[in-house]
């Protein structure tokens, strides 16, 4: 009995010693860094990034009413600030077609632009809007599609003073919701416990199942409309079709981090980028299969919760009080 005892914790010891060498295993750092850090004069955390016709000329939104442009392509920011009064006013997204743009915050924010942001009008929702606006995509002159925090999408084609719902019913209350290129959504339900798709021409969301014990923490599409998920833990997984069963294994980019990662951002298809707290930033540059991590952003005092590109050479990470990053590829740090 004793040498089974014995042998017994033989083996708890080396699969202890096996575990504690897996966690303190140390991913490739990125030969460069081209993220630039740019702290604002905000403690707001930002939300979305939009540009106009002019990839110099954009805005950027978040909580506490916080509202910048640029004119330089994102290397500077000025402050703008419209008067909502006692109203505690958070903004949620932001989207342009040439200079027609929308901004969408809670409780129930909508302003409407013509000239490129030089004014903004404020248009009034219905007091019967399932949940409050959460993102908006300009589609065309006069036309924009909306989806509130409740999953509930409507269009207008009018310059936002009539909207269509494009579902019947609310998916109820959302973590994170994402559109596609292509006009489908994915929503994450607000404990993570499982997702929802829907696509143009349905009339309700589809619910799914997680794939795995571990709650999900975002969900998105890649360039080529494949959907994307992280979940608590570390975990990266792809799919290109999102029903169960048809996920890729599970991938954890950095085993030993024991931060969530919050977004993945695409500026080419084989490229992925992985936001998360702590300044964690991680980089794939074959679409997964191998990782590196930029460690000259580790020291940003801030958790990393949005990527957006708006083309290869144009992206931002957003982060919390004024903490912006901006991408520079090898031809713009030239």
């Amino acid at each position: 009995m004793n040498l089974l005892v014995q042998k017994l914790k033989q083996i708890a010891i080396f699969i202890v010693v096996s575990l504690f060498c897996i966690s303190c295993s140390q991913i490739t750092s990125t030969n460069t860094n081209p993220w630039k850090v740019l702290t604002l004069p905000t403690e707001a955390i930002f939300a979305d990034v939009a540009f106009t016709d002019d990839p110099d000329h954009g805005w950027l939104v978040g909580t506490q009413a916080a509202l910048f442009e640029t004119t330089d392509g994102g290397d500077s920011w000025a402050e703008k600030v419209i008067d909502f009064g006692d109203e505690k006013i958070s903004f949620s997204g932001v989207s342009f077609c040439g200079e027609e743009g929308w901004i969408v915050g809670k409780p129930s924010i909508l302003l409407h632009t013509d000239d490129g942001g030089v004014s903004w009008s404020r248009i009034t929702l219905s007091s019967k809007l399932p949940g409050s606006p959460d993102g908006i995509i300009a589609l065309a002159a006069n036309s924009a599609e909306m989806v509130t925090d409740l999953g509930a999408i409507y269009e207008t084609k009018d310059g936002g003073q009539n909207w269509k719902a494009l579902v019947e019913g609310a998916v109820g209350v959302a973590r994170n919701i994402e559109r596609s290129e292509d006009g489908r959504y994915v929503a994450v339900s607000a404990n993570g416990n499982f997702y929802s798709t829907w696509e143009p021409g349905q009339t309700e969301w589809t619910p799914h199942n997680r794939n795995s014990s571990r709650r999900l923490q975002n969900m998105g599409f890649s360039l080529d409309g494949d959907l994307w998920l992280l979940a608590r833990g570390g975990v990266v997984q792809f799919s290109d079709t999102g029903e169960e069963g048809e996920w890729s294994d599970a991938i954890y980019p950095e085993f030993s981090g024991s931060w969530g990662l919050l977004d993945i951002g695409y500026p080419t298809t084989d490229e992925v980028w992985v936001a998360g707290g702590s300044g964690n930033l991680l980089y794939s540059p074959d679409g997964g299969e191998t990782w590196q991590k930029d460690r000259e952003v580790e020291d940003v005092p801030s958790n990393l919760y949005k990527v957006i590109f708006e083309s290869p050479e144009q992206g931002f990470i957003l982060g919390e009080r004024g903490v912006l990053l901006k991408y520079e590829s090898s031809s713009d740090a030239a």
